[in-house]
């Protein structure tokens, strides 16, 4: 592997890194901007669903990271380039010295996904989430999806894009080892999954049952929403309403620690 030097940001080559903070929310056409070695591991391990495209590195990290690299397809262009050309691709001071480009898979329907699940598992655990638009609390949930075995993550239109670069880094990279499926609204998603015999637990305060007493079946659903909204009670009364007890006085928990509580009660409880 020959890497490449760019010594002008204007380089042509480099040009789908440029000025990724204003980039980001723009979409980039089934591509995504990963950020850190951390994430950069994931993206070329055997368990990404998600395909490198181009990696640039600040020259003084190339040596300690050629290992890595390495595991890189050889058709892989790799960049180099000092800290002060890569700063200025980046749009900002870019201290991690890591940027990759990735291709997002090919989406996958709801009915296919779970002909998937169907086919090679008797068990199953799925997130759901409606109007997740923090990008901090999208990649929490998927770091605790990755960690508690949930078999995949269901989003709405309403959610943020969990390929978002910040996204991804506060997964620590589970965006990409995890599949999403996107469905139009939380209804239809709730309705689908119930014709398939998943038990769909909608997490909220109002709940009569605590999490704690509900026992998981074969298949079963944790529906998430947004902080301070919540679900729609339309899609609440779709599903088995469940809290999580707290301390009297006191309702609420960040949605991103929600999702690890419940998937830790499903898995564990």
């Amino acid at each position: 592997m020959m890497p490449i030097t760019i010594t002008d940001p204007d380089h042509i080559a480099v040009q789908p890194f440029r000025d990724i903070k204003e980039r980001d929310l723009t979409g980039r056409e089934g591509l995504f901007i990963a950020e850190g070695e951390v994430v950069l591991n994931v993206l070329l391990s055997p368990a990404s669903l998600c395909q490198p495209a181009a990696i640039l590195i600040a020259e003084k990290r190339w040596e300690a990271l050629r290992p890595l690299v390495e595991q890189a397809p050889t058709d892989v262009p790799v960049y180099l380039a000092s800290q002060d050309v890569l700063n200025a691709i980046a749009g900002f001071d870019l201290h991690r010295g890591i940027l990759a480009l990735g291709r997002k898979p090919e989406p996958v329907s709801m009915d296919v996904f779970l002909d998937g699940l169907e086919d090679v598992v008797e068990k199953s655990l799925l997130v759901v989430a409606s109007g997740i638009g923090n990008h901090d609390n999208m990649g929490g949930i998927f770091r605790n999806a990755a960690a508690f075995g949930a078999a995949g993550v269901i989003l709405d239109q309403t959610c943020c894009d969990p390929f978002y670069r910040k996204a991804i880094r506060v997964s620590v990279g589970a965006v990409l080892r995890t599949p999403i499926i996107q469905v139009p609204t939380a209804g239809e998603i709730v309705g689908g999954l119930q014709g398939r015999g998943f038990d769909v637990l909608a997490l909220t305060p109002s709940a009569q049952m605590q999490l704690a007493d509900y026992r998981p079946s074969k298949r079963t659903a944790i529906l998430l929403g947004a902080e301070g909204p919540g679900l729609p009670q339309a899609v609440i009364d779709q599903c088995i309403p469940v809290g999580i007890r707290m301390a009297g006085g006191f309702d609420s928990l960040n949605v991103a620690v929600t999702s690890g509580i419940a998937l830790h009660q499903m898995v564990f409880g």
